[in-house]
């Protein structure tokens, strides 16, 4: 069987939830995992996303902020959260797929929402920068601990490391900047590698190619200008790397009206 898994930091579901039907009706993924849901879990537009064709949604939310969803065509075995850093501020869920989904039966999927760090990378001053550089730290226990790649496992989200040198529009411009640190791209790298995490985007599209998922919204002309970052990933375990078919990244949905300034990633698996 053939499956398709998405990751998209939406930027409030509730503004954009029309984007989400857009897409969703474009694309059909069989599981959209989002981030940034900006809603209280009693707020999410539940019915209106099951109407888009995927009865099963799992959503951990909070008022006006972080917030992290799986939408599903197939049901769940099991879900369950973790409180990272010991903070109530749902930045992680997880689902595994049950045996209705055949050939994904048994596949466990970890959708996060890592810290984006504020703007000055020094955690000594910036607290936001700390809590990042802490998120990455517990990711990295949590894969030394758990081993999440001993089973088949894909873990997606809106990580905020642009890791590799063409993951952003110039390398030595944004050595300074938070996303692109080699304090941060260090980290990100040493916890998936020890892992074992498959970065599926660069098995099927290695550098030298330019890839990027966001462009901020302080750029006016965004689409000539170009200058983007990889900060949206799809990591894969060691057993399912034969299994994948795509990648790619909906670039299109950036130029939407009042878009997010994340665009979806979709992986496309045989299974």
């Amino acid at each position: 069987m053939q499956l398709t898994v998405t990751t998209w930091n939406i930027n409030s579901v509730r503004l954009r939830l029309d984007q989400v039907g857009r897409f969703l009706m474009e694309r059909r993924p069989d599981i959209l995992c989002l981030q940034e849901t900006k809603c209280p879990n009693d707020k999410l537009p539940l019915k209106e996303l099951q109407a888009f064709g995927y009865p099963f949604v799992v959503h951990m939310g909070q008022k006006g902020y972080n917030g992290v969803a799986i939408l599903s065509r197939y049901p769940f075995s099991e879900t369950a959260v973790m409180e990272m850093c010991g903070r109530q501020d749902a930045r992680h869920i997880t689902v595994t797929l049950s045996r209705e989904a055949k050939g994904a039966a048994g596949l466990t999927i970890h959708n996060f929402y890592v810290p984006a760090g504020g703007d000055i990378p020094d955690p000594a001053i910036n607290e936001k920068f700390r809590h990042k550089l802490d998120f990455m730290a517990e990711m990295r226990r949590w894969g030394s601990r758990s081993k999440p790649t001993a089973g088949p496992a894909i873990l997606v989200g809106d990580l905020n490391v642009a890791p590799l040198e063409h993951d952003v529009w110039s390398h030595k411009q944004l050595l300074d900047v938070v996303s692109h640190t080699p304090v941060e791209t260090e980290a990100l790298e040493e916890l998936r590698q020890e892992a074992e995490w498959i970065d599926a985007m660069r098995a099927l599209r290695p550098e030298p190619e330019k890839i990027y998922s966001w462009w901020s919204y302080r750029s006016p002309d965004w689409a000539a200008a170009d200058k983007g970052r990889r900060l949206d990933h799809i990591w894969l375990s060691p057993g399912l790397k034969d299994t994948l078919r795509s990648v790619d990244v909906t670039r299109e949905t950036r130029g939407w009206d009042r878009p997010s300034d994340h665009a979806p990633v979709t992986a496309v698996l045989e299974l």
